[in-house]
């Protein structure tokens, strides 16, 4: 509504400015000739009438009550009617307005622009107007054909040049409805893109939540098979009248259910605290502390033989992890160490290196190990849930996991890598606290 409304108004102003041009022009030229002869009066109520008509005309546009292909016919049959009697007022083929009747096609094309017809039949009125006024004078056709041809020749180029024009518009609208179409198949396809990423990521969940379940089933499902064994065996043997039962056995089986609960109480334990998003994660934890005591946990667990080397400054900033958390990543790093160093063939004593140091903003922890290091179809996989290597026996495949998830959650990070001299190495990284945010060299 608002474009139709200002193409009324622009075409309109056309009408308004060529009715102001007439007039001044028509004044300008009756004051040359002089206002007191017939005949110049006689020319100023033609450029009024001409006038009149292309005011007329302006306002009709403006209002909407005429149709689009009406403006410029009208404008034309005005244009011819007034520049034929001017012709014959001033002195007919001999007149200066007569050369302007070639200009009456041209004025239509300029007003109708997307229709041809009007031009058409406005070069063959001006043709038959031309055609008239010779007649009137009495001239013979051998006279004045060649200036019909060449008025015809000219009105024509006006034709063509019209027609070209609606050619390069339509052109133009065509290249603009295939942007908008070439628009909306992006969108569908963004569209369609944006579907297919929610119905993957769904997907990888349900993936997830497969993996989860088999492991945790895998998992459970071990000790749980001889807890049931043991119950069952210390059932016979409580009822059994063929022999008296064993204490000590009875003991023994006894502490290896008792053991194999406690593990599925890990299991269960690890795998609530890994779908459920700590308590408090901003909280501050200090790392020189939660090292010294991660190292004198792990020292209590592994062999007499075992050495864990703890090179880290004496002054140390908080870092955004809680010391309980904090701790449990470095216990579980140099645990996932100690196995790795166990579980070797044949088994070698265990050096590990827990070192520390400071950088602008962060606090970085490394755990390095002399042991065979992390094979490279492992690597990627190293922290996802339940993964543990093929050869190894022990834990639930949660420790790494957790582990990760603890540092994600604060913004920090934790990757694995080998050493070029061997062994493995974890690299923690964690934000240093809001008090403890100063700038310092590096250590």
């Amino acid at each position: 509504m608002k474009t139709t409304l200002a193409a009324r108004r622009v075409k309109s102003r056309v009408f308004f400015v060529s009715a102001a041009i007439i007039l001044v022009t028509s004044l300008a030229q009756c004051a040359l000739r002089g206002f007191g002869s017939a005949e110049v009066r006689q020319m100023v109520l033609v450029h009024l009438s001409w006038v009149a008509s292309f005011v007329l005309l302006g306002v009709g546009v403006r209002s909407g009550h005429m149709t689009p292909g009406t403006p410029g016919p009208m404008s034309g049959l005005a244009c011819l009617v007034s520049l034929t009697q001017l012709t014959l007022l001033t002195g007919g083929v001999e007149s200066p307005y007569l050369v302007t009747l070639v200009s009456v096609p041209l004025l239509v094309s300029m007003f109708t622009p997307d229709l041809w017809l009007p031009t058409l039949v406005s070069l063959v009125a001006m043709l038959g107007a031309l055609l008239v006024i010779n007649l009137l004078e009495g001239l013979p056709p051998r006279t004045f054909l060649p200036q019909m041809l060449a008025y015809g020749g000219i009105g024509g180029i006006g034709f063509y040049a019209g027609r070209s024009y609606r050619k390069l518009r339509r052109a133009e609208q065509l290249a603009q409805e295939e942007r908008l179409q070439a628009l909306e198949r992006l969108a569908e396809s963004e569209r369609l893109r944006r579907h297919a990423e929610n119905e993957r990521a769904d997907m990888e969940r349900l993936m997830m939540v497969g993996q989860l379940a088999a492991g945790v089933a895998h998992e459970v499902n071990n000790p749980l098979a001889f807890v049931k064994s043991n119950l069952h065996y210390l059932q016979r043997a409580l009822t059994s009248t063929d022999r008296p039962a064993d204490v000590a056995e009875l003991h023994e089986l006894l502490d290896e259910t008792h053991q194999g609960v406690l593990r599925i109480q890990r299991i269960i334990t690890d795998l609530r605290q890994y779908s459920h998003p700590m308590g408090t994660p901003e909280q501050e934890g200090s790392p020189r502390a939660a090292m010294e005591e991660a190292r004198r946990l792990a020292l209590s667990r592994l062999h007499s033989h075992s050495e864990v080397v703890l090179d880290v400054p004496e002054v140390l900033p908080n870092v955004r992890l809680g010391q309980r958390y904090l701790m449990q990543v470095l216990l579980n790093l140099l645990l996932h160490a100690a196995r790795a160093l166990e579980e070797t063939d044949p088994e070698r004593p265990a050096r590990i290196l827990l070192k520390a140091w400071r950088t602008a903003h962060d606090v970085q922890v490394v755990v390095e190990d002399n042991g065979p290091g992390i094979p490279q179809d492992m690597l990627p996989r190293l922290f996802d849930p339940f993964f543990t290597p093929p050869c190894s026996t022990k834990g639930a495949g949660l420790g790494l996991a957790l582990c990760r998830e603890y540092v994600l959650r604060v913004g920090g990070t934790l990757t694995a890598e080998n050493r070029p001299e061997g062994g493995a190495r974890f690299i923690l990284t964690l934000n240093q606290s809001s008090a403890s945010c100063s700038p310092s060299r590096e250590t």
